[in-house]
């Protein structure tokens, strides 16, 4: 399949995600589906993911959906063992808890009731975590994105 127009008008797969991307494209609706995306991600809602994207998705109309999804990429199996280690040790000195950091030992014996007596103040964290990364991401997608927009709009011929 050619990258251009098809003779019959039929738009390729790069137009489509090209006319996607260019949905609710203003810089704030980009910036938020990138932050809502972010937030997502970081939780620890394992299995949930995509059922709380589709519906933020579907719930939140000024929002880009691509965005979302893009957002979503912070987790990947690099970064998540480090935003899990952040998430829990963020929540260890909210709760001021006794909980135990963690080491590498603990993952020897790992077990279902060990994540369950860990999953507290993982969540919490992540919550914190969730959220400052949300924003970090929104300021800098919604900057990025104005300027790109400016530097769009500073190339069009004047009429």
């Amino acid at each position: 399949m050619s990258l251009a127009s098809s003779s019959k008008g039929k738009l390729t797969l790069k137009e489509r995600f090209l006319r996607l991307l260019r949905l609710n494209s203003s810089p704030y609706e980009i910036a938020l589906g990138v932050a809502i995306g972010v937030f997502i991600a970081i939780l620890p809602v394992y299995g949930l993911h995509t059922i709380m994207v589709i519906i933020a998705a579907l719930l939140i109309k000024r929002v880009n959906k691509i965005a979302i999804l893009l957002g979503t990429n912070i987790s990947t199996t690099i970064t998540f063992p480090f935003i899990t280690w952040a998430g829990y040790n963020i929540g260890r000195l909210l709760i001021n808890n006794d909980y135990p950091p963690l080491q590498w030992q603990m993952f020897k014996h790992f077990s279902y009731k060990t994540l369950l007596g860990l999953y507290y103040p993982l969540f919490i964290g992540s919550l914190f975590l969730a959220l400052a990364l949300a924003v970090i991401f929104y300021c800098l997608t919604f900057w990025f994105c104005a300027m790109r927009k400016k530097a769009a709009e500073s190339k069009l011929p004047v009429s």
